[in-house]
């Protein structure tokens, strides 16, 4: 399958049989990685990181498939590029296109990373916008591939705000691959409309199915996997917090969500979490709002039915095979 010059903006742009590619890709070098055997064919190539907001897991996953590959990275923070303040964003991406083979970006609209693909040319990758997250998605599936050794019939819960880019792109990842995906969560917070009735009909076609459900009893039975995400973004005030965490503390993952889904049962979550205080933010919230815990309980964080880190860590190899995959880094079977 030659996926060599496409851009990676979002898995409605692909088909089950080329995310099934990538998926293998990934697994490929994942194991070559593991082995020691290196892949770098594409020595001399050199990619641009915009990073309009900041990640561990994004940052990490791109810089080292890069280098692994062969190639050089330059990472753009916040204050480290001018896109859309002092240059436009077509300007940019045309810049850009004169320098590097490939461009990422991490950020706000989904139509920025579109606009920067359109004036492009050469491959763009979301590395996360408002409303989309698929370079996670891959990770996610890989998981769950690896874990139950199939994608086809697992069913999938998401708890929590699944307006935005992870809950979107759990849903469309679930119905491209003939997987069940249910939203458990306040129906204020159930995935748009629009997106919702255009993953039921990819469903219909695959196999799989949506459900959208107030009912976390009724929504987590059964389930194979249990994912859920941070409540509120970092800027938000503190009245968003209050809103989010009074709504969504029904959703919370705990030992008897886990339980109730039954013993087959694994759980992920993107990273960051807040499950305990080690953390500044963990810490203030606890100060502001009383509660130790937020989306998971430390419990089930903690547990082995977690795969929390082994999801984390196939960011980096399916973020490599889609660099590879549509840059051309030729045969790496």
């Amino acid at each position: 399958m030659d996926l060599k010059g496409r851009d990676f903006l979002k898995l409605l742009d692909f088909s089950p049989e080329e995310i099934l590619y990538l998926l293998d890709l990934a697994a490929r070098l994942k194991d070559k990685k593991k082995k020691g055997i290196p892949v770098d064919t594409l020595r001399g190539k050199n990619v641009a990181l915009i990073f309009e907001k900041t990640s561990t897991r994004t940052r990490c996953a791109f810089e080292t498939a890069a280098h692994d590959l062969g190639m050089g990275t330059t990472y753009l923070d916040p204050s480290g590029s001018q896109i859309g303040k002092k240059e436009s964003i077509a300007d940019t991406a045309r810049v850009l296109s004169g320098m590097f083979e490939g461009i990422e970006y991490r950020g706000y609209g989904q139509e920025i990373v579109e606009e920067i693909a359109r004036y492009a040319h050469v491959p763009v990758w979301n590395g996360l916008t408002n409303e989309f997250h698929p370079t996670q998605m891959l990770a996610d599936l890989l998981t769950v591939r690896e874990h139950f050794g199939r994608l086809k019939g697992i069913r999938l819960t998401y708890l929590g705000d699944a307006r935005y880019n992870t809950g979107n792109s759990l849903m469309v990842a679930c119905a491209k691959m003939g997987m069940h995906f249910t939203a458990c969560t306040d129906p204020k917070y159930f995935p748009g409309r629009e997106l919702t009735g255009q993953c039921r009909e990819i469903a219909r076609q695959t196999g799989g199915s949506v459900t959208l459900t107030s009912d976390p009893e009724a929504g987590t039975k059964g389930a194979d996997v249990i994912c859920t995400d941070v409540w509120v973004s970092m800027g938000e005030p503190d009245e968003i917090w209050e809103e989010r965490i009074r709504d969504l503390r029904p959703y919370q993952v705990n030992a008897h969500v886990m339980e109730n889904a039954g013993q087959q049962a694994v759980f992920m979550h993107c990273l960051p979490a807040f499950h305990d205080l080690k953390t500044a933010i963990g810490a203030q919230i606890a100060e502001k709002f009383g509660i130790t815990e937020m989306e998971v309980t430390d419990e089930v964080f903690e547990s082995p039915q977690s795969l929390v880190f082994q999801e984390a860590e196939n960011r980096m190899h399916t973020i490599k095979a889609v660099m590879a995959a549509t840059l051309g880094a030729g045969e790496l079977s």
